[in-house]
This record gives structure tokens, C-alpha cells and sequence, in this order.
């Protein structure tokens, strides 16, 4: 028995074909690809082709042509011709997962990324990737504010011009460098732009990707880890590490518990409202998470900033009261409340209803708790809570040790329950 090979070749950022494709498309007897692709190889006469759009469609095609009788003299040899890398965000996938890994014979080329970075100058091995070509793009907008190096792979609908638009409010200092046509010679194109003259353009269908750059840390030390730095050594920092006021702070122990259950991660977008010091919307961020903090008070406003840039981090600070501040700001997957006063109830309504998947609120007055309780049931969440009470260790003279008890404080967290599907008797 003849083992089916599918070879797939990348034909890098450019339309020429690479050197060594002839010989392997003089045999195939089914060359699958875009129709530019198609268009620059030289085909046999008699080699089927399949213009490559949607996937199922060209990979039933593809399975259907292995199945059927070859003649006495060739086996059936299918050649699938991919831009830049195929196996990096590409075509590799699809078929290792329909036909088998060992089936594939893959020759890569330079993809869309190293190129962008190559006419920059810049090193990629500290990039997040992130595809939003037939995905929604708020995850890449969530990256873009949280990294300060990220490339974009576009598409319809999630191109330079939405990208621009997300980020022009809540990160207009951001870069975005807009790579068309790559190595198409005259036609290529590598813009820099800021978020607002991106969302200004028509930027037609030869983007390649999108860069999106802080450029004053664009340079990053030798790197022995590819791809997102790694998450902090610890979390729940001492209150000793963030500048506040008055001891206005969560307490490490209360933000470990809240940090459980946010669950902030990369590509996520979280809510701190009422941030005081900024500490949960700061180890958000620290874990990967693009957040927004919502403060009130000018100072505050300014501690949030100080202690995101002395972590290294990004949060985008919103001066405001909640709830009515909140309808300007994007939809979050998770929030942490640790202020509003009378104004909880509300809050945490307005928060509930918005949020994809967690609600976390600290309370120190017991009496505010069935309101928000109630608020979080109302929005269809699953609750539940506890009453965190913690006493740490001090020190006395004659170096011996006490235990001192800190306030204590009630949490509360809802968790979006998945929509119920009513079944259909038969």
C-alpha cells in the first residue's frame, strides 16, 4: 500500500513560487491553492485544480480525490500552496487533523510575522502573535493594551481600521505598523500609523498584518523563552509593594482570593472599579490581562498610574464614577468591585449584565451584602462568597511574636452559569 502524501508548500510573502516547486507540481494530479497561487504555477494540462476558499468544502475535495483510482503509472499526489508559513496559524492544522501529521510533507517559508519585524528591524522572539482572521478581534484588542509588542494577523472585519478603532480611546500612544502586500516588490507597503489614523482608512484586502508597538519597549533583553514573558513569580503581592493611602488596600490575602476567582489571563479584558491603589487591577494586568481601572478621585487616578508603571504593566485609568462611567468602556470578561457605597447594587447590576464570566466584589460592611448578592442571582450568576478573617504574625519586643488580626472583609463572586437549551421531546 502507498502512503497518501499531501505536500504542502509555503510560498512565502511574495507571489513567486519557490525554486523547488516545479518538480513536485509536474507530478501532482491536484493542486490546491489561492487563485494568485494557482495563477504564477505552471501546471500540467491535466493537473485538477481547486481554487482555495473556505476550508471544509476544499478539504472534502481533497479527500475525495485521494479515494478515487489512480492510473497504472502515478499515484494520486496532491500539492496544497499556502502564503508564508503553513504551519504557523495556517493550513497545517486542518489537514494533519482531517487526513493525519504523517501524511504531510511541509516546506515552509518566512511568514507574514518575521517579515513585518524583518523591515523593522526588530527581533520577534518576545511577540505575541494573535490571529484574528475569522475570529472576533476582541481578544487581539485585549493583547494590544496589555503587550507592547504584538502582531496581528487580520482579516475581514478585524483589519487595521477596527484595531484602530479599539485602541484610539483606550491606548492612543500605541504604534500600529501596517504591512501590505510583503514582498510583492513596488506594491509592499509598511505604514506606521497611530490607532486614530488607522481607524480613519480604507485599507483594502493586501494587508498582511498588523504590529502593534509600544516603541519605548520594544527592545527586550536576550531572551531564552519565545513568546509572552512568563507570569510573575508570585502574586498577591505585600501591601508594601503598591503606594496607597490611609492602608486603602486590599489586603493580600482578600486579593489572592479574588485574583482565584477572576481568573485574569491573556487576552482578557478586567474591570477594576474603585480601584483606590490599583493593586487587583495591577496583578491583573501582571498575569497577562488587558484592564481598565475605574477611579474617582484625581490623586487616585494618579496613585492607579504610579503603581502600574513602577510594576511594569499597562492599565488604562478611567477618572469617573460607576455606574454611569461604564457604558463608555468595552465589554469585560471578568470584574473586580472593591468600591460604591450606596451605589453597589447598581454596579454590580450594570457589571453583572456586561461581564462574560466572573463578577468578584470585597465588602467590608456586612449589611451591603444581600443587595449585591441579589444583583448577581438577578443576572442569572451562580454566587456564593465568604467572610475572609486573617491574623499575620508581628512581632513583639523580647523577639517574641503575636498574632494581629486584620479587618475583616466579605467577598462575593458570581460566575456566569451556561445558557440552559430547552430539550425537545421526540
Amino acid at each position: 500500500m502507498i502512503t497518501t502524501v499531501i505536500t504542502v508548500i509555503g510560498t512565502g510573502t511574495g507571489s513567486p513560487l519557490p525554486p523547488d516547486t516545479e518538480a513536485e507540481l509536474a507530478t501532482a494530479t491536484l493542486v490546491v491553492g489561492a487563485r494568485r497561487h494557482l495563477t504564477a504555477a505552471r501546471l500540467p494540462d491535466t493537473t485538477e485544480r481547486i481554487v482555495l476558499g473556505p476550508l471544509p468544502p476544499a478539504l472534502d475535495a481533497i479527500e475525495q480525490h485521494l479515494k478515487e483510482p489512480a492510473d497504472h503509472t502515478a499515484q494520486r499526489r496532491v500539492v496544497v500552496l499556502a502564503s508564508g508559513d503553513p504551519g504557523f496559524f495556517g493550513i497545517v492544522r486542518a489537514l494533519a487533523d482531517r487526513f493525519g501529521a504523517r501524511t504531510l510533507d511541509v516546506r515552509p517559508a518566512v511568514s507574514s510575522v518575521a517579515t513585518a519585524f524583518a523591515r523593522l528591524g526588530l527581533t520577534w522572539d518576545d511577540a505575541i502573535v494573535v490571529s484574528a482572521h475569522g475570529r472576533d478581534p476582541r481578544t487581539a484588542v485585549n493583547v494590544c493594551l496589555a503587550h507592547p509588542k504584538v502582531a496581528v494577523l487580520t482579516g475581514p472585519g478585524a483589519g487595521p481600521a477596527e484595531l484602530g478603532a479599539a485602541l484610539r480611546s483606550q491606548s492612543p500612544e500605541r504604534v500600529l505598523v501596517v504591512a501590505s502586500a510583503l514582498g510583492s516588490g513596488p506594491d509592499e507597503r509598511v505604514e506606521r500609523v497611530t490607532p486614530a489614523e488607522a481607524a480613519a482608512r480604507d485599507w483594502g484586502p493586501a494587508v498582511s498584518v498588523v504590529l502593534c508597538l509600544d516603541e519605548s519597549r520594544t527592545l527586550s533583553s536576550v531572551r531564552t523563552i519565545a513568546g509572552p514573558p512568563a507570569g510573575p513569580a508570585q502574586w498577591a503581592l505585600d501591601e508594601g509593594e503598591f503606594t496607597h493611602r490611609d492602608s486603602m488596600i486590599s489586603k493580600f490575602e482578600v486579593r489572592a482570593l479574588a485574583l482565584a476567582r477572576l481568573g485574569p489571563r491573556l487576552g482578557d479584558h478586567v474591570w477594576d472599579i474603585g480601584a483606590g491603589s490599583g493593586s487587583v487591577a495591577v496583578e491583573c494586568a501582571r498575569l497577562g490581562a488587558a484592564v481598565t481601572a475605574v477611579e474617582k478621585s484625581g490623586d487616585g487616578v494618579e496613585r492607579v498610574r504610579a503603581n502600574a508603571a513602577a510594576h511594569g504593566v499597562d492599565v488604562t485609568v478611567v477618572r469617573g464614577v460607576a455606574p454611569a462611567v461604564l457604558s463608555e468602556l468595552p465589554d469585560p470578561d471578568a470584574v473586580f468591585i472593591g468600591g460604591g457605597g450606596r451605589e453597589l447594587p447598581a454596579i454590580v447590576a450594570d457589571c453583572a449584565r456586561r461581564a462574560r464570566r466572573a463578577v468578584v466584589v470585597a465588602m467590608a460592611a456586612l449589611d451591603r451584602v444581600p443587595a449585591a448578592r441579589e444583583a448577581l442571582l438577578a443576572a442569572g450568576f451562580g454566587c456564593d462568597g465568604v467572610l475572609l478573617q486573617s491574623s499575620r504574625l508581628a512581632p513583639l519586643p523580647g523577639d517574641v511574636t503575636r498574632l494581629a488580626a486584620t479587618n475583616p472583609v466579605f467577598l462575593l463572586w458570581g460566575v456566569r452559569l451556561p445558557a440552559r437549551t430547552e430539550g425537545v421531546a421526540q
